[in-house]
């Protein structure tokens, strides 16, 4: 599997989709609410839950069939701008010009906050480090570390090979605009597959890769516990500090999304622009729910309501 480069295309993807949802005012505000109301749009990260609250909640809604399309953040929110679509999720709230934007077609566009999830960074099980800092990540996505011994002295794997999801997904608009600040991904040593899977498989190949990824692809679903996460590649611990070790370095489990340990954390959202009551806005409706919030809770991700019992355990080994 080919990982091409994208620095060039992250660039033009968000001068681009500025343009997109913060232009003018259109002047046709017309539209066509049955092909509008068919499908959502969900940046692919969030494919595994939306999955399973989808595989819930239609059954229980036979008036019709919601159809879920999995692309891109950007795309998911040119559709839903220009409407196309009168759901989207996504991993950030509208912007104050795109709310201008709807509000002034005569839209009342919602944003329902359903959820966190973790930003993680995984690498291959033969890198034997795996700890970091937000500091060090940071320093990566500039380009000012290209091999990992600049990272760990005493690493003999050669060049960080940077592998996202896609060049217009969240986890890259994450990355520039909370790890980043704002500033451009910088690096030769960075470059896109297409999906998340895709992410999790180039990792497995490959020894110097270093991954960027949403946590929720990679929970194991066969335990309860959520403490479980793929075994074909390492999630890597990460800290705040300047200094990155076991004890002051986290990994995206639920609880340290819970008590905000973990640093990359990521906010879900449904962003709805439907003009009236039907499936898109019940389902949007649906993730908020006790039991769209219970089957996020299960999934590994941090629902936004509920409460969360804590139990301090004591392992001793005999």
């Amino acid at each position: 599997m080919n990982r091409t480069s994208f620095n060039y295309l992250i660039g033009l993807s968000l001068t681009l989709g500025l343009f997109l949802s913060c232009g003018n005012k259109p002047k046709n505000t017309n539209y066509d609410y049955e092909k509008a109301a068919e499908a959502f749009y969900a940046d692919e990260s969030y494919y595994p839950i939306l999955d399973e609250l989808l595989g819930v909640f239609q059954p229980l809604h036979a008036v019709g069939e919601l159809k879920p399309i999995y692309t891109n953040e950007e795309e998911a929110m040119t559709k839903l701008m220009k409407n196309e679509t009168w759901l989207a999720f996504t991993s950030r709230n509208f912007s104050e010009k795109e709310l201008k934007n709807l509000k002034d077609r005569r839209f009342l566009p919602r944003s329902i906050q359903i959820g966190y999830d973790g930003l993680a960074i995984i690498v291959n099980k033969e890198n034997t480090d795996t700890c970091i800092t937000v500091k060090d990540i940071k320093r990566i996505l500039k380009g000012e570390v290209k091999n990992w011994s600049e990272v760990y002295p005493k690493s003999k794997l050669g060049l960080i090979d940077v592998v996202f999801d896609n060049p217009k997904s969240s986890t890259v608009r994450y990355c520039v605009d909370s790890i980043l600040g704002g500033q451009p991904i910088n690096s030769e040593n960075i470059g896109a597959v297409k999906t998340s899977k895709d992410v999790i498989e180039y990792v497995e190949r490959h020894k110097n890769s270093f991954g960027i990824i949403g946590s929720n692809w990679l929970n194991d679903r066969h335990d309860t516990t959520n403490v479980t996460f793929n075994k074909a590649i390492t999630v890597m611990k990460v800290s705040r500090l300047d200094s990155a070790t076991a004890t002051n370095s986290y990994r995206p489990y639920q609880y340290y999304l819970y008590n905000g340990n973990y640093p990359l954390i990521r906010h879900f959202y449904a962003l709805l622009n439907e003009p009236r009551s039907g499936i898109p806005s019940g389902f949007a409706h649906f993730c908020r729910l006790p039991k769209g919030q219970l089957i996020i809770f299960k999934a590994g991700l941090m629902p936004i309501q509920g409460d969360m019992e804590i139990r301090e355990v004591q392992v001793v080994k005999e």
